[in-house]
């Protein structure tokens, strides 16, 4: 089984956590930058985390046998901050990037008017830079935060199909179907999505537009849930192909839409090389 996991915060986890995802099938991952729990108070912080999303993240990753993208963007939380704005006019120079497969997270947190100012602008860098975009759904009023970024996405002009609307639910996803935008899910152990209400909603809606993510990050988290969510698949009726699509090739053909994703080379063989023979892998966390 091959695990793409399309939304992972890799900076919150350990070398640990690269071993066992790789034992579990994940051969290739996009790390979203992402508000970092202790807040921000100068954009040259910005500058030297999104360094490290393309520089370090991606070596360390290598060590293991797993191809590493990220997207770049700045987060709604700390869209909020004055002082945090002009990471805004930053953003161009990493969004030219090789490695940067879209613009994210962008979107809402407590939906004010500042972090719509900054998702309008990053959605119309998306659109200059030709990025898919990952829109970031709030956790407190998530219907009316869907649909108003559903909005926010149809006033930009950006086509749709560019567009994942992710951290969706049983009830949400009623408003994303036939809009074009794809639909990404977080799996967590006791939050969000449990891989047994994924399963319910792929057998109600399809696999189609599907992305499925284990989002891990410095919370109570599990980077293995992709593999535990394409297992109860599995369990519940869906073939292997059903599995393939939703866990390898729908995040391919999203993030592929940006023209950066190659993960020729990274077959079985040169990963399990990479995985033995390196000694960051061998010297754990």
């Amino acid at each position: 089984m091959r695990i793409f996991d399309p939304h992972i915060h890799m900076t919150s986890r350990t070398t640990d956590d690269y071993r066992a995802m790789y034992d579990a099938g994940v051969r290739a991952l996009v790390e979203p930058a992402f508000w970092l729990g202790q807040p921000r108070t100068h954009p040259a912080s910005f500058a030297d985390y999104f360094d490290a999303l393309l520089g370090w993240e991606p070596y360390r990753a290598a060590q293991f046998g797993i191809q590493h993208h990220c997207t770049i963007g700045l987060n709604p939380k700390e869209a909020n901050d004055p002082r945090c704005t002009p990471v805004l006019d930053l953003l161009p120079r990493y969004l030219a990037k090789d490695s940067v497969v879209a613009v994210g997270e962008i979107g809402y947190d407590t939906m004010t008017d500042a972090e719509e100012h900054a998702f309008a602008a990053q959605l119309a860098l998306a659109v200059e830079f030709g990025l898919p975009a990952l829109v970031h759904t709030p956790h407190r009023d998530k219907a009316g935060g869907t649909a108003r970024s559903l909005a926010v996405v149809e006033e930009s002009g950006i086509d749709p199909g560019f567009v994942v609307l992710d951290h969706l639910n049983e009830v949400t996803v009623t408003e994303v179907i036939g809009t074009g935008c794809w639909m990404g899910f977080s799996i967590y152990p006791d939050t969000k999505m449990t891989p047994q209400r994924m399963v319910g909603i792929l057998k109600k809606y399809g696999t189609e537009h599907m992305l499925v993510n284990s989002a891990a990050d410095w919370g109570h988290s599990d980077p293995l849930l992709t593999r535990i969510t394409a297992e109860a698949m599995l369990d519940a009726g869906f073939d292997e192909d059903d599995v393939d699509r939703v866990m390898w090739r729908n995040p391919l053909m999203f993030y592929g839409q940006s023209g950066r994703l190659d993960l020729d080379g990274y077959n079985d063989v040169q990963a399990a090389g990479l995985y033995a023979g390196n000694s960051i892998a061998r010297g754990g966390s």
